[in-house]
């Protein structure tokens, strides 16, 4: 599980549309946000994911890329791409679960089908939001047990407007003895 002022897994996937990012190599001046999202049968996801997609333009104004990363296939990300029609997200697909656990995401069991009327995959990751330092280090996380109450994006762009302003360090980085 990445830690705060700590250097987080390395995490390199396929991106829809075609290339590969890769986290130690992606080159931002401030930083990247990984949003990682259920999959195209989580409707609050992709609410979710609209948000992202309508204030990626504001992260890349302070310096900030931004990716959206499940665990599905090629055709469901495409799928979700064009639900929410997105143009300045980019998608990343292919999530090996065992690289979703050294994120310290939480993974479930498929339910059959959603509320939408899609099939949830067999087993899949739950929600987590990182923002990770070009060094790769770990900013900012929030991990998610269930697919309800997540953060703002608005709130995390007025965090990183507060951290620049003050050069705001990540917290949480205490692993002594308490």
């Amino acid at each position: 599980m990445p830690f705060p002022r700590q250097k987080t897994p390395d995490l390199a996937l396929p991106l829809l549309g075609g290339g590969t990012f890769n986290l130690s190599t992606e080159g931002t001046e401030r930083g990247t946000v990984l949003c990682f999202y259920r999959g195209l049968h989580c409707p609050i996801c992709a609410n979710y994911l609209k948000e992202l997609e309508r204030l990626t333009p504001e992260f890349a104004s302070r310096g900030i890329s931004t990716l959206a990363i499940s665990s599905d296939g090629a055709e469901r990300t495409k799928d979700m791409a064009e639900k929410i029609n997105a143009s300045a997200l980019r998608f990343a697909y292919d999530l090996p679960l065992s690289v979703a656990r050294d994120w310290g995401l939480f993974i479930s069991t498929s339910r059959g089908k959603t509320s939408i009327g899609i099939e949830e995959p067999a087993l899949f990751s739950e929600p987590g939001l990182f923002l990770v330092n070009p060094d790769q280090t770990l900013y900012y996380q929030s991990i998610q047990t269930m697919p309800f109450v997540r953060p703002h994006f608005n709130e995390l762009l007025a965090a990183v407007d507060f951290a620049i302003d003050k050069n705001y360090p990540a917290r949480g980085e205490y692993t002594g003895a308490v």
